[in-house]
């Protein structure tokens, strides 16, 4: 079984989790997490980023949600279960993948960016 997702993959998210992610994260770990971040973005935005993507949005642009969805599902799992890391390097992956979070938000919340997406 694959990773269900409009605005990303299941190998974008498994690489940015890392090796030592816990074993007993699922598939249907992911896609419910993924699901909630997806939702994060729309809501977040008020724009159906999922419906655009669906429809057809460019690669290249679709890259930012992407990123943005798969660093928050990364966290999701790293925090599950961190058993497989010391704690400083939980701590510092959940940090870098937060700082990639905010700063891809800083972007897409500018009207302007949002407008470029759209249009692209």
């Amino acid at each position: 079984m694959a990773v269900t997702s409009i605005m990303t993959t299941g190998a974008e998210i498994i690489a940015k989790e890392g090796a030592n992610v816990s074993a007993s994260v699922t598939d249907a770990m992911h896609d419910g997490w993924v699901l909630q971040a997806e939702s994060k973005v729309n809501i977040l935005m008020r724009i159906n980023f999922s419906d655009l993507v669906t429809a057809g949005l460019n690669a290249d642009v679709k890259g930012i949600l992407s990123d943005i969805v798969s660093r928050m599902v990364a966290i999701n799992g790293i925090m599950y279960d961190t058993s497989g890391y010391t704690i400083r390097e939980a701590e510092s992956k959940v940090t870098l993948l937060r700082d990639g979070v905010m700063s891809g938000w800083s972007l897409i919340k500018d009207k302007k960016m949002t407008r470029f997406i759209q249009d692209a």
